[in-house]
């Protein structure tokens, strides 16, 4: 299958067949992944996420405080210390 690269605003794009798309299990506004192998485009479809529980979230967490001292810098302005 060809397809012509064409102006799309700002940059180029190529239409993709719906049979296409379907044969491949994606469809309109799925995300998806460009990436560049050699002088190829490859085009891999983004798997959802599942929605983490504040289990998945704090699973690992002992407990401890995690906060870091951080160095800002000398005051650059007007700034107040």
């Amino acid at each position: 299958m060809q397809a012509v690269i064409q102006k799309w605003g700002n940059s180029q794009g190529i239409r993709i067949p719906k049979a296409f798309l379907e044969a491949l299990g994606m469809m309109e506004n799925d995300l998806v992944e460009l990436s560049r192998v050699d002088d190829n485009i490859v085009i891999k479809k983004v798997k959802e996420k599942a929605d983490l529980t504040l289990e998945d979230i704090f699973r690992g967490y002992d407990g401890a405080p995690m906060a870091e001292a951080f160095d800002w810098g000398a005051p650059m302005g007007k700034e107040v210390w």
